[in-house]
């Protein structure tokens, strides 16, 4: 190893965790030849019903599941939040796509909702201290900046946005229920007034008020605990009937679906920095298309 720089040792990390990776798989993989397809599918299920009773709307996955379709949710948390009690939300959409840059990175927000004034809300669930980055924040309100504002139009015209950021823990740990962010003139001491507003929201907190009944809401696993009739009606519905535990469940299976095509794609990229096999051997190893293994090969180079 004497000599070996970084990106040596970085290049032998890639290729043993892809083979770990790989590993890991095959060993699945015998345990599940001594499985009948009908008994895969039950198992899996009773898998997913396990999880399901400990969803939580901080969670999320179910989150986006309780803010689907659900304009009157979001309106009742965004109220709560903002301190606005005559708030509007004349449209809701969960896992919306935003990229209209070329080659820019895409974000894909939780919960993105607008108001009867066309201001803009991105609501977004972090676990952790990482999914919260300011600089995230920062991107996050940016995207919905270039999103928002068509050729022909005037800077002027760009929506109020603001970007909420609901964290499991107190991120800033000052044992505020919210802390909102604002960009100010340092000389004058005056708000920019630029419509950009960052809010991360204290999920640990708990108090009287409607935000800590709300953020208890968010942490109960069980609809009878929970504050807020339309938070436990729409938790009820996803955990206790039968259609929407087969919402969540194909919600689930998706989940897993992507986590598997994550894990070969990993292990291919490994094989094509190892640079020993060809591009067919790599697919049918990993059952990824020849395709999809020469475009990884392409990002690669």
């Amino acid at each position: 190893m004497r000599g070996m720089g970084k990106d040596g040792f970085r290049f032998l990390s890639v290729v043993f965790q892809g083979f770990s990776d790989y590993n890991k798989n095959k060993q699945k993989e015998v345990y599940l030849m001594s499985e009948t397809e009908q008994q895969r599918k039950e198992r899996e299920r009773q898998e997913d019903l396990q999880r399901l009773r400990g969803f939580r709307p901080i969670d999320d996955d179910f989150m986006r599941c309780l803010f689907k379709n659900n304009i009157p949710l979001a309106e009742l948390v965004l109220r709560i939040i903002t301190d606005k009690q005559d708030l509007v939300i004349t449209d809701c959409q969960t896992q919306k796509d935003m990229k209209r840059l070329a080659g820019a990175r895409s974000v894909c927000l939780d919960a993105y909702g607008t108001d009867s004034e066309n201001k803009k809300y991105d609501l977004e669930i972090q676990r952790s201290d990482k999914g919260a980055d300011p600089h995230r924040a920062r991107y996050h309100s940016s995207v919905m900046d270039v999103e928002n504002l068509d050729a022909g139009q005037e800077f002027a015209e760009l929506p109020d946005t603001y970007t909420i950021f609901i964290t499991e823990k107190d991120f800033y740990e000052q044992g505020k229920p919210i802390y909102v962010v604002e960009r100010i003139n340092l000389t004058t001491g005056k708000k920019f007034e630029d419509g950009e507003h960052i809010l991360y929201v204290n999920g640990e907190y708990r108090g009287e008020s409607e935000l800590g009944k709300l953020m208890h809401d968010f942490n109960c696993t069980e609809a009878d605990d929970m504050n807020f009739s339309l938070i436990a009606e729409r938790t009820r519905y996803l955990k206790e009937n039968p259609e929407g535990v087969s919402e969540m469940c194909k919600v689930m299976e998706d989940m897993r679906n992507e986590t598997v095509l994550a894990e070969r794609r990993t292990i291919a990229r490994s094989f094509i920095l190892m640079g020993e096999l060809s591009y067919e051997q790599i697919a049918e190893g990993t059952k990824l298309s020849i395709e999809e293994v020469r475009e990884l090969a392409e990002k690669e180079n």
